[in-house]
């Protein structure tokens, strides 16, 4: 059993998360060369405009398309910047599960983007797609990703040993990969009843099907 996620808009009060497209191409380069986004990710480095523009415009799309996931530019609803983005991906349409990520630029981190943007999502997984689990995965060092997963209600499920590979500066200046653990955290339909209240800070999400 598979299916295909729509292209879809999201809208909070702060937020519209929508298909990344090439006008996004500078700003998710300049994001994805970001101390945090290189450590805890395993994003190429450099990351260039072009492997920005073949992320937008090929990998992006491909995923969609083979039902595997979605990936969502998220952007403040006044100026329309970029602020980061999230992914769905390793999703199982049979069990109705799909793994969350995100990724907030140096500029925008603090403001609580992160966790409106992925509550939202979330909602929308649950409310508009029927799924049944969201799963998140962070590195044991990441402790501003684990206080998201806290925050919009996630449940942590255990630790994958030395499942996870971090990158650290080297004495060169240079990347060197650093084996760690996952920390697994899911979330269920009835684990967003506590967080109605945060998402009413927001002022809620609306959900718009084939984006343009």
């Amino acid at each position: 059993m598979t299916g295909t996620f729509p292209n879809i808009s999201i809208s909070t009060e702060r937020l519209v998360l929508r298909p990344l497209d090439e006008d996004d191409v500078p700003a998710l380069a300049e994001m994805m060369n970001d101390e945090q986004v290189v450590a805890w990710t395993h994003v190429p480095q450099p990351f260039t405009e072009d492997a920005a523009r073949t992320w937008i415009t090929g990998y992006a799309p491909t995923e969609r398309a083979a039902g595997r996931g979605l990936g969502l530019a998220v952007t403040e609803f006044l100026t329309q910047r970029l602020v980061g983005l999230v992914q769905l991906t390793k999703t199982d349409w049979r069990i109705r599960s799909t793994e969350l990520s995100y990724i907030i630029a140096p500029w925008a981190r603090g403001e609580g983007y992160a966790a409106e943007a992925a509550l939202a999502t979330a909602q929308w997984l649950f409310h508009d797609q029927e799924f049944e689990r969201i799963e998140l995965r962070t590195a044991a060092g990441n402790t501003a990703s684990q206080q998201v997963a806290q925050k919009i209600g996630c449940i942590s499920e255990g630790v994958l040993r030395n499942a996870c590979i971090a990158r650290v500066r080297a004495e060169d200046g240079g990347w060197a990969d650093l084996r760690t653990d996952f920390i697994v955290w899911s979330l269920l339909p009835e684990d967003l009843e506590g967080t109605g209240e945060q998402l009413a800070d927001t002022g809620g999400f609306t959900s718009y099907s084939d984006w343009n």
